[in-house]
C-alpha cells in the first residue's frame, strides 16, 4: 500500500504534540478527516494541520471507503466499540492507550482483531522504558539475570494529592474503567521483558473518596485508587512487588527492577539509565545502550510499517488485553479479599 490515508477520532492533546507530527513525517500518509467531541474543536485541530474534512459522527468516518485506517484518541469508554466498528468496515486500527475499561472490553477487541487478521490492530505503547527496551531484552535473552526471582516497580506521583482538585477524567470509573495511574503502562513493559502473571493479590485506598465534578458542580465516588500495593506471581516462577501512587511528594524516580540468581537489572524509568550488576561484581554499574540497540518512540511509523510491510504489531491487542486483566484482577484482589489468578475467565 503505497498510499495511506487516515481517519482521526479524537484529537486531543497527544495527537498535536505526537501523532500529527509523526504522520506528517511519514511519506505518502494522508490525514484525510478527524472528528471530535465537538466541531468546533475538530475544526481547530484541521486548520492548524490542514485535514481536509471535519466531521462529527465518528461511525460516518468509520463508513468512508476511502480510509484506510483510523487512529482513536477518545477516552477509554468508547474504545472497544470504535475498534470494532473500524476492523468491520475493514480499516487498520490505532488505539491510544488505555486499552478499555476492562478485560471484557479487551477480549471484544481481541475477537474483533482475530476475526479479520488481514487488519493491523495496533495499541500505543507507553514511552516509558522504549530506549532501552531491546538492551533489556537482549541482557535477558543472554542469561545476564540466570533464572528470575524477583520484580521490583513503582509508580510514584502527587498528581491526586490535592483532595480539592476537581474530578479529572482519570479518575472517572465511567469513563476510565479499572486503569489506574501508571499501572497498565508498567505492568505492560514488564510483560514485554519477564512474561505475564500467574497471580495477583493486591491492596487499594482512595485517599479522597469524593470529588467535585467540574461540569455540574456535584460531588461524586472517586472508584479510582490513588494507592496501590501490590504482591504477584509471574509464569517465569519470580515473585513481583509493586506500588503505584498518586499521592507521594518528592518521590524518588520510578524504576523496574529485575533481580535472578546471577544478576540484576535496574531501569530508571525517567532518565533511561540502566544499571546492572553480576555475581563477583561490587556494585552495579551503568550497561550504556548501544546505539545500534536505541528504540526511539515511533509509533505512528511502526503502524504504517506494520500495514505496508507486514512488520511484527506491538503492542497488539492481544498484549494489551494482558495488562487490562492484571489491571482488572488488582481490583477483584481487594474487593474479594483474595488472591486472584490470571488469566481471568471470561
Amino acid at each position: 500500500m503505497s498510499s495511506l490515508r487516515i481517519g482521526i477520532i479524537g484529537a486531543g492533546g497527544i495527537f498535536k504534540t505526537r501523532h500529527l507530527p509523526g504522520l506528517r513525517q511519514i511519506p505518502d500518509v494522508q490525514v484525510v478527516a478527524v472528528c471530535n467531541r465537538s466541531r468546533e474543536s475538530g475544526e481547530a485541530v484541521a486548520r492548524e494541520w490542514d485535514i481536509p474534512e471535519v466531521l462529527t459522527d465518528w461511525k460516518a468516518l468509520l463508513a468512508r471507503e476511502d480510509l484506510d485506517a483510523a487512529f482513536i484518541g477518545t477516552w477509554p469508554y468508547t474504545h472497544a466499540q470504535m475498534s470494532v466498528t473500524a476492523l468491520e468496515a475493514g480499516k487498520h486500527v490505532f488505539c491510544q492507550a488505555r486499552m478499555a475499561r476492562n478485560s471484557a472490553e479487551a477480549r471484544r477487541m481481541v475477537a474483533a482483531a482475530d476475526a479479520h487478521p488481514k487488519q493491523v490492530a495496533m495499541l500505543c505503547p507507553p514511552p516509558a522504558g522504549m530506549r532501552g527496551d531491546r538492551l533489556i531484552r537482549k541482557l535477558i535473552a543472554e542469561g545476564f539475570l540466570g533464572e528470575p526471582r524477583e520484580v521490583h516497580a513503582t509508580g510514584l506521583s502527587a498528581g491526586n494529592l490535592d483532595p480539592e482538585a476537581p474530578l479529572h477524567w482519570r479518575q472517572d470509573f465511567e469513563l476510565q474503567g479499572f486503569n489506574t495511574l501508571t499501572l497498565g503502562m508498567w505492568i505492560e513493559v514488564i510483560h514485554r521483558w519477564m512474561g505475564p502473571h500467574r497471580a495477583v493479590s493486591a491492596m487499594l485506598k482512595t485517599h479522597t473518596p469524593r470529588r467535585k465534578d467540574s461540569a455540574t458542580g456535584e460531588l461524586r465516588e472517586v472508584r479510582i485508587a490513588e494507592s496501590v500495593a501490590i504482591a504477584a506471581e509471574l509464569e517465569n516462577g519470580a515473585i513481583g512487588a509493586y506500588t503505584f501512587s498518586g499521592v507521594t511528594r518528592f518521590a524518588p524516580h520510578n524504576t523496574i527492577q529485575l533481580y535472578g540468581t546471577e544478576g540484576t537489572l535496574l531501569y530508571d524509568l525517567e532518565t533511561d539509565e540502566i544499571r546492572g550488576a553480576r555475581t563477583g561484581d561490587a556494585a552495579a554499574q551503568v550497561i550504556p545502550i548501544p546505539p545500534d540497540l536505541v528504540r526511539e518512540w515511533t509509533v505512528e511509523a511502526d503502524f504504517v510499517r506494520s500495514i505496508r510491510e507486514g512488520a511484527p504489531v506491538e503492542p497488539s491487542f492481544r498484549d494489551g488485553l494482558l495488562y487490562m486483566e492484571f489491571t482488572e484482577a488488582v481490583y477483584r484482589s481487594h474487593v474479594e479479599g483474595r488472591a486472584v489468578s490470571l488469566p481471568l475467565a471470561d
